[in-house]
């Protein structure tokens, strides 16, 4: 499991293009990623799930991860690899229960340690802190302090993730201070070459030690 949660994590922006949608993160994958978050708030549910179903099916010709946002219901419809709770989603623990011991579990704890310990206790694979940076797809987030990261290595057994406002020139001191991936949507889709953006996220981790 640790393998599969380390590195650059591409969340999707909305879309009304799904054609697009789909280019653009077979383009993330291209350059590396392995961990695709499909978050989607807009769209109606056939066609959330037709664009899940086909995220799925690219995300395994390229044995990479797919997590849904905030769908338990969907995550197991379309088999997806795990599926990504915010505090207010659901129960950590039964999903769990429902989702077996080999999916992914993630869920957002914003700046709460405590939160994430909790997490953690339940079942939870990854906690995720933000925003880190001001975040203009969550602008209400509370500010998560780096130092966050560090402490989590000592106390939980949990991965961590870092989201909110991540650029590739913002992203060094997260990953040095112990972020095992980052939660990256505008920096990576709004890249002129989304492969080549997202090669340069996953070298920053390899010139790190996990």
């Amino acid at each position: 499991m640790a393998t599969r949660l380390r590195g650059l994590y591409a969340v999707t922006p909305e879309a009304t293009d799904g054609k697009r949608l789909l280019a653009d993160v077979e383009a993330a994958l291209a350059g590396g990623c392995r961990i695709v978050q499909f978050r989607d708030k807009q769209s109606a549910m056939p066609e959330r799930v037709a664009r899940a179903h086909a995220l799925r099916d690219l995300t395994r010709r390229f044995d990479a991860s797919l997590l849904i946002n905030d769908d338990l219901a969907l995550a197991i419809l379309i088999g997806a690899d795990g599926v990504h709770l915010g505090c207010d989603d659901g129960s950590l623990a039964l999903s769990r229960a429902v989702l077996g011991p080999d999916k992914i579990l993630g869920t957002s704890c914003y700046a709460d340690p405590d939160a994430a310990s909790r997490a953690s206790v339940a079942g939870a694979d990854y906690v995720a802190f933000g925003a880190v940076y001001p975040s203009s797809t969550k602008p209400q987030a509370p500010p998560a302090a780096v130092d966050l990261f560090s402490r989590a290595k000592t106390t939980l057994s949990a991965a961590t993730c870092a989201i909110g406002g991540i650029t590739l020139a913002n992203a060094p001191p997260l990953i040095a201070a112990g972020a095992d991936m980052l939660a990256v949507i505008n920096d990576l889709f709004s890249a002129p070459d989304i492969a080549a953006r997202a090669a340069q996220f996953q070298r920053l981790f390899e010139r790190s030690t996990p």
